[in-house]
């Protein structure tokens, strides 16, 4: 074994003055297939064609290894191909800067350098290069060099199980599999004289999770995006106006701080149906819902005003005779949303006679994918599941609790939604008391922002959060990236290893 201590080690672009040593070093990689080595010729064409993509590591002025690669437009040969077909037949004519898959070549450490994760550096730079270059992934056929042991016992699709079982040891497979690329289908064929491998390659796949479709259309889609949550005073308002004037202060101010959302709480409208006290319970909150209209009317041109995405907590509203608990996104390109409470608490059925809305969807913003749940949704985890499933990045819940007991519900089950769905949660509430609005006596409410628990977010998932039972806006950065990170990278992924063969969390309705 190699023990002398490496002082130089370096990762640079293939040049022709290295052909000499490089396909000594190749022939010693490939001692089981003989005459294995590139022409001349043919790495100056790889050269001239894509520089960039061809590289070697030097050991003390030694070359240790090498790795080449070209694009390809993968659509031509995706479902079934050669590495003669993939290289065009060795002449690497497939390369085209048009393309959007970067695709192995070769790789090859020599085997004196072995075990010093030479192999790791060249998988890195070709994931740096695929980021850099904005393609959709990398992909190459893999050897099973270890399939000849076993190939009249078990078909290449049983091995490969039994290799990711770690049943099998497969050096090759492997070393893949733990860096990040996943098997996709069996290439029948791959390698003329390759076996070992019984002729058999696994395509191999890695996806570029910062990838970007090219668009001609010009965008403006945020990663860093600032939350502004309003924890509401109920305090009485004269009329519709006044309540409207207090909004807009809000709105202004979180704006005024170049905020991205403005949440407002559930039912912050509730201070207008003072004015209606003499009336029943559930008469006074369908007069309130009359305000609805106007108040969503004004939102929007606020949203458009200030520049601000507002979502607007919740109010009552009527829609064919039935009361419901709703909000709206209010966009500031002037577009609205509309989104519905779920799951009604048993005193506003009780009390009020309200109904439980049937849709939920996520909504597209400038900001990316946002899903909004109002107050007691937040207690069933299978709608954030739903709205995880359809790429939510942030999940919003206006609430309004009467006690501390019911606060807790809200928080605890917001802070466990942005852990198990990877997300960032932001949650808004009002304080204070209306003692002449019935079953509206008194508020308890820490406006929150959550995120889930791994080494880039705050160790206990609290990103930011408001001063108990105090009128205040709170402001807080999320970063996007750092979700999409968290998705492929993540010390645990609970997205990606749900057991979808056991359980599953559909829609029963649309």
């Amino acid at each position: 074994m190699e023990t002398q201590i490496k002082e130089n080690i370096e990762l640079k672009y293939l040049s022709m003055d290295d052909y000499a040593e490089l396909k000594e070093a190749m022939l010693l990689s490939y001692e089981t297939m003989p005459d294995a080595y590139w022409k001349e010729s043919q790495y100056q064409s790889l050269i001239d064609k894509f520089q960039e993509g061809q590289v070697i590591i030097k050991i003390d002025g030694e070359i240790a290894g090498c790795a080449l690669s070209i694009i390809v437009k993968y659509d031509e040969f995706a479902n079934h191909h050669t590495y003669k077909e993939i290289t065009g037949n060795y002449s690497f004519d497939t390369h085209t800067d048009k393309g959007d898959i970067l695709y192995g070549i070769d790789v090859f450490v020599k085997p004196k350098f072995r075990g010093l994760r030479l192999g790791r550096r060249l998988y890195d730079y070709r994931k740096e290069l695929c980021e850099k270059l904005n393609l959709k992934g990398i992909a190459f056929g893999g050897r099973i060099p270890n399939y000849h042991k076993y190939e009249n016992e078990l078909s290449p699709k049983e091995y490969i199980e039994k290799v990711k079982r770690k049943e099998i040891h497969d050096p090759v497979l492997n070393f893949q599999i733990s860096n990040d690329f996943h098997p996709s289908k069996i290439l029948k064929g791959y390698l003329e004289g390759d076996e070992a491998s019984g002729e058999f390659a696994v395509l191999l796949e890695w996806d570029n999770i910062y990838y970007e479709k090219p668009s001609k259309i010009t965008s403006a889609k945020k990663k860093i995006v600032r939350l502004g949550l309003i924890q509401w005073q109920m305090r009485p308002y004269k009329n519709l106006a006044e309540l409207i004037q207090q909004a807009e202060y809000f709105i202004d101010t979180v704006s005024g701080y170049r905020s991205d959302f403005a949440l407002f709480p559930e039912f912050f409208n509730a201070p207008l149906m003072a004015e209606n006290n003499h009336l029943s319970e559930p008469d006074a909150i369908r007069e309130l819902a009359k305000h609805t209209h106007a108040i969503i009317q004004k939102f929007s041109e606020f949203a458009i005003s200030y520049n601000i995405n507002i979502i607007s907590g919740s109010m009552p509203e009527i829609k064919d005779g039935h009361l419901y608990n709703v909000g709206y996104l209010c966009r500031r390109d002037g577009t609205i949303d509309r989104y519905e409470k779920i799951h009604v608490t048993p005193d506003e059925a009780k009390v009020w006679g309200m109904q439980g809305g049937h849709g939920i969807k996520t909504f597209d913003t400038d900001c990316g994918k946002i899903g909004i749940l109002i107050c007691y949704d937040s207690e069933f985890p299978e709608l954030s599941r739903l709205l995880a499933e359809d790429g939510m990045d942030i999940l919003f819940v206006p609430f309004l609790t009467d006690t501390q007991n019911g606060y807790s519900r809200v928080r605890h089950c917001s802070q466990a939604r942005a852990i198990e769905n990877e997300c960032y949660v932001a949650i808004a509430g009002s304080v204070g008391n209306l003692p002449n609005v019935h079953n509206m006596d008194m508020q308890f409410a820490q406006s929150m922002v959550f995120t889930p628990c791994d080494f880039a977010f705050p160790t206990n998932g609290i990103k930011a959060e408001a001063t108990p039972n105090t009128e205040m806006v709170l402001i807080a950065d999320v970063d996007i990236d750092l979700l999409t990170e968290l998705h492929e990278f993540g010390s645990v992924k609970n997205l990606k290893d749900r057991r979808k063969d056991i359980f599953e969390v559909k829609r029963t309705t649309k």
